[in-house]
């Protein structure tokens, strides 16, 4: 791709939707015409962008005529009907949802991990969940520094990672616990104001959640790393914005702590935020907002050979999804 494109964002009321837009104009991303596409009920809306108003259109089949690039930020089953559309329309699809991510002939790509992935797109490139994103910030430099082998984890996710609805809950509930009133949950199973839920996405006949898993599944395609393996517990905890992992990492070469601050403190889109005796270390307050990644926190294994702990956070709308998809059509 080189010039000025044709921009299309679907899903563009969404929370995912409204950062593309405002990480395409901060990053001066090449677009000469954007379409902004959402579903009817937001269809009329008015949005900003570079100074001028863009009025929402409704989702259609007719909608990727003469767009170069499209955006979605609309779940999978959005992903699966137009996606597959706008590509025979001549776009390149840029897809945040889990629709495609595993697809074999679909290059999941994290650009700090593996770029020359986007080359072989034929039409649809994934852009990857967004803890698995986080994560993978922090563990494929020391991968490349002394090969790993398998993870541990726990996930402390964000309600916005559900949507808008999951935020109103959270401050419902936290203003109705002040007032010492009930506020029973609609999003969720259980109230998340002061609360934690190690449940994030459905069951699976494993016991694990389909969340917990992408690391896995995910992390192997992009480090093309076949044997890798996670065991992870993803949990909701009562944060509005900004994703956090405990992460105890084993490696197949012996871990130096020097060597782990070293790289990472070198590793792109990653801030090393590790001097714990000064309390300064990774919080999901601090990282909200922010392009870079952050991780701190890091100590020799105690439990695993050449092993590593270290605590990673990020924002999951902005690494985790709108900014890494930007950075993915930059790549084009």
């Amino acid at each position: 791709m080189a010039g000025k494109y044709h921009v299309a964002i679907v899903g563009a009321t969404g929370a995912v939707g409204l950062e593309l837009l405002r990480v395409l104009e901060q990053r001066d991303f090449p677009a000469s015409d954007l379409r902004l596409l959402a579903s009817p009920r937001s269809a009329g809306k008015r949005l900003r962008f570079r100074g001028g108003d863009h009025e929402v259109s409704r989702l259609d089949e007719d909608s990727f005529r003469g767009i170069d690039l499209a955006f979605f930020s609309a779940g999978s089953e959005t992903a699966k009907k137009f996606a597959p559309l706008a590509c025979r329309a001549g776009a390149v699809v840029i897809d945040n949802s889990s629709a495609f991510r595993m697809e074999p002939e679909v290059p999941l790509v994290l650009p700090e991990v593996n770029p020359g992935d986007v080359k072989a797109h034929r039409g649809i490139i994934a852009n990857p969940n967004c803890t698995t994103a986080i994560a993978l910030m922090a563990l494929f430099p020391l991968h490349r520094a002394f090969s790993l082998r398998r993870v541990f984890g726990a996930s402390y996710q964000a309600v916005s990672g559900t949507g808008a609805r999951a935020i109103d809950e959270l401050r419902r509930q936290v203003e109705a616990s002040v007032r010492g009133a009930d506020a029973s949950p609609e999003v969720y199973p259980h109230p998340i104001a002061f609360n934690v839920l190690p449940h994030v996405d459905r069951f699976l006949e494993s016991g694990y959640t389909g969340e917990e898993m992408k690391l896995q599944n995910e992390g192997r395609k992009m480090m093309h790393l076949p044997e890798f393996r996670a065991s992870v517990t993803c949990v909701r905890v009562p944060v509005y914005r900004a994703h956090s992992v405990a992460l105890s990492a084993e490696f197949e070469r012996p871990v130096s702590l020097e060597k782990a601050r070293d790289v990472l403190a070198k590793a792109p889109g990653l801030d090393l935020i590790d001097e714990p005796r000064l309390n300064r270390y990774p919080t999901p307050l601090e990282v909200a907002g922010k392009d870079n990644c952050q991780v701190g926190r890091l100590r020799l294994d105690a439990a695993l050979d050449n092993g590593l702990a270290l605590w990673v956070a990020g924002d999951q709308l902005l690494k985790g999804a709108a900014l890494n998809a930007v950075q993915i059509a930059e790549l084009l």
